[in-house]
C-alpha cells in the first residue's frame, strides 16, 4: 500500500469516526439521563429519612426541616424502644455470619481442591437450595421447633439462618477459591503442612476480600430478615431492630415520622460501619498479586 492509500485510508476512518460520533454521544446522554433517574429514586427516600429524623413536625412528604432538632433521636434512643433490639441484632446477625463464613468455609474447600465423583450433582443440590422460599419451608420448620422445644429462642434462630444461608455462602466462597493457585499449596505440602494448615496459612489470606464480601453478604441478609425472627420469637425482649420497626408501627394511632426515621438512620448506622470495617481488613483488591511467578 503506497502512502497516498494509506492516506485516504486514514482520513475514510476519521470521517466515518466523525459521522458516528453524534449518535455516540446521544447515546451516552441517554444512559446519564436513564441512570440519573434510577440514582434519583433511590436517593429520595435516603434523603426523605436523613431530614425527617431531624424534623419534629416530619410527614409523609419529603420537606427540608424549617427547624433541626435532635429529638427524635433522644425520643427513640431508650433501652428498649432502640438499644436492646439492636443489641439482639448485632448478636443474631454476628453470629449468623460467623458460623456461615466458618462452616462454609470448610465446605468449599474440598470441593474446590478434590475431585468427587458426585461433585456436580452436589454442587446443583447446592444451588437448588439457594432458591428455596423461606415462606414455603417455615411450616415445617416451625413444627420441628415445636418437638425441639426451641421456639422463642435465638441460639435456634441462628442455627436455622446460618443453614438457611450456607448455600449461597459455599457457592461463593468455592468460586473465589478456585481462583487461589493449588501450586502454592502444593509447595506447602512438599514442607509438610497439612491441608487444614495449607487452607489457614495461604488460601484464607489470599481470598480475604471474597471472605469478606460473603461475611457482609450474609450479615446483611441476617440484619434485614423479618420474617424467620417474627415467626420463632415470642417474647419482645428478644426481637432483633427489623422487628421492633414492626412494632413501632403498631403501637401509636399515627406514626411519628420522625421518630421512625431516627430509628431508622439507627437501624442503617452498624451495616454502613461493618462495610467500613471489612473494607480496611480485607484490603482494596483481590490479593493474589505478586503470590504465582511465571
Amino acid at each position: 500500500m503506497t502512502i497516498t492509500e494509506t492516506r485516504v485510508v486514514t482520513t475514510q476512518r476519521k470521517r466515518s469516526l466523525s459521522v458516528a460520533a453524534p449518535r455516540k454521544r446521544m447515546q451516552t446522554a441517554i444512559s446519564s439521563v436513564v441512570l440519573a433517574a434510577i440514582g434519583l429514586l433511590f436517593l429520595v427516600p435516603m434523603l426523605w429519612v436523613l431530614f425527617s429524623s431531624f424534623d419534629a413536625s416530619a410527614t409523609v412528604s419529603m420537606t427540608i426541616p424549617e427547624q433541626w432538632t435532635l429529638g427524635n433521636y433522644a425520643a427513640v434512643m431508650t433501652w428498649d424502644q432502640a438499644w436492646r433490639p439492636l443489641l439482639n441484632s448485632i448478636w443474631l446477625s454476628l453470629s449468623t455470619a460467623v458460623i456461615t463464613t466458618v462452616v462454609s468455609l470448610l465446605a468449599a474447600y474440598p470441593l474446590s481442591r478434590f475431585q468427587a465423583r458426585y461433585q456436580k450433582p452436589f454442587l446443583y443440590t447446592i444451588l437448588f437450595g439457594t432458591g428455596l422460599p423461606i415462606t414455603a419451608m417455615m411450616v415445617p420448620v416451625y413444627a420441628l421447633f415445636v418437638s425441639f422445644g426451641m421456639l422463642d429462642s435465638l441460639a435456634g434462630v441462628i442455627v436455622f439462618m446460618s443453614a438457611t444461608s450456607l448455600p449461597m455462602a459455599i457457592w461463593m466462597l468455592k468460586n473465589f477459591m478456585d481462583s487461589v493457585p493449588i501450586s502454592l499449596e502444593e509447595a506447602a505440602w512438599v514442607d509438610g503442612a497439612s491441608s487444614m494448615t495449607a487452607l489457614w496459612r495461604i488460601v484464607i489470606p489470599l481470598m480475604r476480600p471474597g471472605i469478606g464480601v460473603v461475611f457482609i453478604f450474609v450479615f446483611t441478609g441476617a440484619w434485614g430478615n423479618f420474617f424467620i425472627p417474627f415467626v420463632l420469637l415470642f417474647t419482645s425482649d428478644k426481637f432483633p431492630a427489623a422487628v421492633s420497626i414492626f412494632n413501632f408501627f403498631g403501637q401509636y394511632g399515627t406514626i411519628a415520622y420522625g421518630q421512625l426515621a431516627a430509628y431508622s438512620v439507627l437501624y442503617a448506622a452498624p451495616m454502613v460501619v461493618l462495610y467500613v470495617i471489612v473494607q480496611r481488613l480485607s484490603g482494596g483488591s483481590f490479593a493474589l498479586a505478586g503470590s504465582v511467578k511465571g
